[in-house]
Parts: C-alpha cells; sequence; structure tokens
C-alpha cells in the first residue's frame, strides 16, 4: 500500500493525532481527529473512513490530544518519523512538514470546543516555534455561521491558518447524490461565500464515476457557475483542488475518474473562472 493511499487514523499508539504524507500540501501533515466517534452531518458517497465497525474512542480528550501532538511535532522536526515503518520510503522532497490539518472521521466544526481546541494546538506550533507550519482546515462549510466556529476561523487567521472547503456540485440534487445530507446547498454555498470575504480559501472539488457514469456537463458548468457566484459575491478563492477517488469509498459504484477526465475538470473551471486549480489523480486513475 502506498504513501498517498493509506491515511491511518492513528499512529503507534495514538488516538486523535497521526501523519500521512499528503499529495496536496506537498509534504508531512499531521492530522488531528476531531471526530473519533465517526459522526459525520455529511455520508458522502465516496467516504473512505469505516463507519460500519465501532468506534474505539467516542470522546475528544483535549489533555491526551495535545500531548499526541506535542510529541508529533517533536517527532517530525527532528526527523525519527522517517525512520519509522513506511515513512522510512518518503521521498526527500516531501520531507517536510507543512500543516497541522483538522480533519479525520467526521466533520471537524462540529467539535464542541472548536475555538478552544484550534487556540491551543496553535499554541503549540508557537511553542515549537514553527510560524511557517500552516494550520489546515479540511470542512464541508456546513457550520461556518455558528460563532463558535467564527471565533475558530478567526484564531486560524491569526496562526497562518488555511480553509479547505468542500464544494463539489453545481446543483441541489448532485450535492444530495454525492454528500447525501439534510443540509440544504445554499447552506454550503452560502457559508463559503461569507467566510471568503473574510479570507482567501481554497475549494475541495472531488468528482467521481457514479454508476459508471462521470459528472454530466450540466453539473460542471453549474459548479463554475458556483464559484462564480461566490467571486462575484466578494468572496477570495486561492485556489480549486480538482480530484478523484484515491482510496476504497464507501460505496461500491464509486469510482475514479481517468487522469484525462480530471485535467478537463481543470480546464474548464481555468476557462470559466478565471481562477488557479490544480488537478490530483486516483490511484487507480489511467489517461485512457
Amino acid at each position: 500500500m502506498s504513501l498517498f493511499t493509506s491515511h491511518p487514523r492513528s499512529f503507534e499508539t495514538n488516538r486523535f493525532v497521526y501523519p500521512v504524507v499528503s499529495r496536496r500540501s506537498g509534504g508531512v501533515s499531521i492530522g488531528v481527529n476531531l471526530n473519533p466517534d465517526k459522526v459525520c452531518n455529511f455520508d458522502c458517497i465516496y467516504c473512505q473512513v469505516d463507519r460500519v465497525s465501532a468506534a474505539e474512542t467516542k470522546f475528544v480528550d483535549m489533555s491526551q490530544l495535545l500531548d499526541e501532538l506535542d510529541h508529533m511535532l517533536d517527532l517530525v522536526a527532528s526527523g525519527k518519523l522517517y525512520e519509522q515503518g513506511k515513512f522510512s520510503a518518503t521521498p526527500a522532497h516531501l520531507r517536510r512538514l507543512n500543516d497541522i490539518a483538522f480533519s479525520g472521521d467526521g466533520e471537524p466544526t462540529t467539535y464542541r470546543n472548536f475555538d478552544e481546541i484550534i487556540a491551543a494546538c496553535a499554541e503549540l506550533k508557537r511553542k515549537h516555534k514553527l510560524d511557517d507550519v500552516k494550520l489546515v482546515l479540511i470542512t464541508n462549510a456546513s457550520m461556518f455561521h455558528r460563532p463558535v466556529v467564527e471565533r475558530g476561523l478567526e484564531i486560524l487567521d491569526q496562526n497562518n491558518g488555511e480553509i479547505w472547503a468542500k464544494l463539489e456540485a453545481g446543483t441541489e440534487d448532485y450535492f444530495k447524490l454525492v454528500d447525501r445530507t439534510v443540509i440544504p446547498f445554499r447552506q454550503i454555498v452560502d457559508n463559503i461565500s461569507a467566510a471568503a470575504k473574510v479570507r482567501p480559501l481554497v475549494i475541495q472539488a472531488l468528482f467521481m464515476r457514479v454508476a459508471g457514469e462521470a459528472p454530466p456537463a450540466a453539473e460542471l458548468e453549474a459548479f463554475c457557475d458556483r464559484l462564480n457566484e461566490i467571486t462575484t459575491a466578494g468572496g477570495k478563492l486561492k485556489l480549486v483542488q480538482v480530484y478523484t477517488v484515491a482510496r476504497r469509498p464507501a460505496e461500491s459504484y464509486v469510482a475514479p475518474l481517468t487522469n484525462a477526465e480530471v485535467d478537463a475538470i481543470v480546464a474548464l473551471v481555468q476557462a470559466r473562472t478565471g481562477l488557479a486549480a490544480e488537478a490530483f489523480y486516483g490511484a487507480a486513475a489511467s489517461d485512457a
């Protein structure tokens, strides 16, 4: 199993903090799992989290999480991470700590004390003198309107933070097909637009083959319309990450797009919106 297709939710005996070599960050990302109970307000058809087996941990122990992060920062900064297991195969150009990423087994912004945990992790980053290391929030943007989340986003802004917001549909129907949530699509678009007026956001757009069918052309056009809607309203989008399935998805009818199909979506986004866009390919995809 490759470095990129295996993103385990634990490292040694850790329960909340884990290292991965990230294609999209171009280095090592230290993941912070704020949803060890595997509960999420989305039920994406492509999700790689195993929600069948019971969660080993139901609640976040903040003290233990911070201890694990403190140790992991030492492990990566010292280079000792690359002496262990599969990390010994990490290419030289990826042996750099890029970020601390709040992600994991659910939507991190649903964590009750979201602003407090962001502040505590930012303090640890300062302790280790890692000002250049980003704090990345990987999110579906569903909770941005909540005051505790707004405070957390402000703390990110003050600590070299970056928000990667999921947007992978242009219409309500396709959104419901892919993300399977009761949350309205309009709430997601409005939340992203409001947050992007305050700071530049990165958009995560995962497209896939569903029951053998690639995303319809009309849906991709509508996706570009939503991006233009956000920027026309004053939102700042620094990058659109277009990617596809790289690990085993929740549903067997989901499959990756080919490299050429991903490239075509990138070209469409660039042509229709003028935004910077980057392609990330699936492990099983080809150029066919």
